[in-house]
């Protein structure tokens, strides 16, 4: 046999021919029909009257390569014959027509016949409108114009029950509109047309699509958030830098003995300890310096989800002012001028505002981040140890806060001291609690801290001297000789282990050890209710018998009180239900990471606005009563009156017979 002289096959070489050919002609019909819908957005068209028979063609090239896969890769329509109509698909910019489109009556479509061919064919509903109407031989050559009518005759019987299923189910959708929109020209009706997107859901889809209405959520989001900041709105003073900002960018000039400018890191709360897991957890730990509250509170502030712009609308105003750093860099100083000079000015600054007029000062608040005695200096000795902040008649106004308050003053108003962990999530405070309650605890009590021998009121050297002598069952960390009681490893490791911990006062009623002793878990064993009662009453309980121990210090001076057998006559089972009490302190003592938001947990900044926000409250309908602010009672029983909300003889009227609030004066 003879072989062709090419040595190929002509047939084959005249398939690749029509393969080409007709890969060509796709493609040129594709780019004709893209561009079209390029040209009709911009409102320009190069096919006019001829569009219909070109979508015409373009379904019979695609009638058969299958449906359409959910990733939209594929440009041909859904479909599993060759006599299904094309689905109309709504552009975001004609939802608002294409809505009234639909709730079209019948009259109206017989007047406007040409105007709604094209809806008539895209929607399942409009099928049955158009069967009927040919029924009564109405319409029939402007439904031809757009699409043959025997092809939309030749739909099951089954499709038109569904479509009139759906017309049912959705017919508080499809309700009359009040307004038509009127198409001029079949132009116009070319444009909308050629700005379908065929890898769009089909019509009923995205009407669902938009009764979702993901603005009106937003909305209803809006007015939730509006409605749980009501009676909650803060405004924050704009002060000026000198006040706050300034005393960190000189944070060298704070103190003579602390590099007070690692203390301020991470906000405020100090360099990230190393890592111990037998001690911490691995996050949220930092050497968090006690005098840094005023900067913790401020950065947490910054997070407060109802703060405000608007003074008007606000239910308390925050002065950022940083008095105890301040007032830390004179407190060494004979010179009261120097401790009294920015806490006169910042008064003075705030007495000229607009805002303090509204109610003289009286819904302001300041955090002052020490003792109040730090701040009530006797105006008659200039000399004494201080400055006059809390003295002075606008701050009388005011809610002072700091870290222990005065028993005897109606103005300022305890809130914890800053611990050593500062959560990031509700997680880690789970996590931790969780932790504390596992532990197994092998001393009855323990005491960390040294002895007062200039102070004749200090029992600090009776309860030494017990716990030195039993020392099977109490631990001593001293803390005048080492610093360890600064350094947090020892002090958790040391609370940790123990199922009682001591705080007899110090320098004042209170100290910081209170509250890492319940970051640890550890039951507190109080020896004056000025050391914790009278004191945090926002963030602790007002039955004290549930969580602590409260040990007379008269009887530990005298002799009478033996700690190790007051606490052993305590049953185990108490012991176990106080513990659990501590432990569910624990998220209202902390201040959580500023940097971050707890979401189901209030820690000690949001107890402490709550208190703010009814104090102010309070103090305002007062004021609309025509009464005197705090007449209810003398203000050397204010440690009575809000600790307990009445006067009257009480068993704890000898422990605040006299001001020993100041330790040694």
């Amino acid at each position: 046999m003879e072989k062709p002289m090419t040595g190929k096959c002509r047939c084959r070489t005249q398939s690749w021919y029509i393969v080409l050919i007709s890969f060509l002609l796709w493609f040129t019909l594709f780019y004709l029909y893209s561009s079209s819908i390029t040209f009709s957005k911009k409102g320009d068209s190069f096919l006019d009257s001829s569009s219909e028979s070109f979508h015409d063609v373009v379904r019979q090239e695609t009638v058969g390569s299958g449906d359409v896969n959910d990733s939209g890769d594929n440009m041909e329509d859904q479909g599993n014959n060759d006599r299904k109509p094309i689905k109309f698909f709504i552009d975001g910019d004609d939802k608002h027509n294409i809505d009234q489109v639909l709730g079209l009556d019948k009259d109206l479509e017989a007047d406007n016949q040409t105007v709604l061919s094209e809806e008539i064919n895209d929607t399942d509903q409009s099928v049955n409108n158009v069967n009927s109407m040919e029924e009564k031989g109405k319409g029939t050559e402007s439904v031809s114009e757009d699409q043959p009518v025997d092809s939309l005759s030749d739909t099951s019987s089954m499709e038109e029950d569904q479509a009139k299923q759906k017309g049912e189910d959705n017919a508080d959708q499809d309700q009359p509109v009040e307004s038509i929109p009127i198409v001029k020209s079949r132009r116009e009706r070319a444009k909308r047309s050629r700005r379908r997107n065929r890898n769009r859901p089909p019509v009923e889809k995205r009407i669902e699509s938009v009764n979702v209405e993901p603005i009106r959520q937003n909305r209803v989001r809006a007015e939730s958030d509006s409605f749980s900041c009501t009676g909650k709105y803060i405004y924050v003073h704009n002060l000026p830098r000198k006040f706050n900002q300034d005393l960190l960018d000189n944070c060298r000039s704070l103190s003579f003995w602390t590099d007070m400018c690692e203390c301020a890191s991470n906000l405020g709360l100090g360099a990230t300890l190393p890592s111990n897991d037998k001690l911490y957890s691995r996050t949220c730990w930092f050497a968090t310096n006690q005098f840094l509250l005023e900067v913790i509170f401020h950065n947490r502030m910054k997070q407060y989800r109802c703060l405000t712009k608007d003074p008007s609308i606000a239910s308390a105003i925050y002065v950022p002012y940083y008095a105890g750093l301040d007032v830390g860099r004179y407190l060494w100083d004979t010179d009261g001028f120097m401790r009294d000079y920015d806490a006169l000015n910042v008064v003075k600054w705030l007495a000229t505002r607009p805002e303090w007029k509204k109610m003289w000062g009286r819904d302001h608040f300041l955090v002052a981040g020490r003792i109040n005695w730090d701040f009530r200096r006797d105006p008659k000795n200039e000399s004494d140890w201080g400055n006059e902040l809390l003295n002075l008649p606008e701050s009388r106004n005011m809610t002072m806060l700091v870290i222990e308050s005065s028993p005897w003053n109606n103005n300022d108003f305890a809130i914890p001291y800053p611990t050593y962990f500062h959560p990031s999530t509700d997680d880690d405070v789970f996590q931790w609690q969780n932790r504390m309650r596992r532990l197994k605890r092998r001393v009855l009590f323990s005491f960390a801290g040294a002895r007062r021998p200039n102070l004749h009121e200090s029992i600090r050297n009776e309860i030494i001297d017990q716990c030195l002598a039993t020392r099977r069952r109490c631990r001593f960390l001293e803390c005048d000789k080492t610093r360890k009681c600064h350094k947090p490893e020892y002090l958790m490791k040391l609370f940790q282990n123990s199922i009682f911990c001591l705080q007899p006062p110090g320098d004042s009623y209170t100290r910081r050890s209170i509250f890492d002793a319940i970051l640890a878990g550890c039951i507190p064993v109080f020896f004056h209710p000025g050391s914790a009662y009278v004191q945090y009453i926002w963030h602790f309980p007002k039955d004290y018998n549930k969580y602590s121990v409260l040990i007379p210090a008269s009887d530990i001076k005298s002799g009478d009180a033996n700690i190790e057998r007051t606490l052993l006559r305590i049953p185990r089972e108490r012991r176990a239900a106080m513990r659990e009490e501590v432990i569910k302190l624990i998220p209202k003592v902390i201040y959580a990471d500023p940097s971050s938001r707890l979401w189901a947990i209030e820690d000690a900044f949001d107890l402490t606005i709550k208190g703010v926000l009814d104090r102010v409250e309070t103090v305002r309908n007062q004021m609309k009563d025509g009464k005197e602010v705090n007449s209810e009672f003398d203000e050397e029983e204010s440690w009575k009156f809000f600790t307990f909300g009445k006067l009257g003889v009480h068993e704890w009227d000898p422990f605040f017979s006299s001001k020993l609030g100041k330790i040694g004066t």
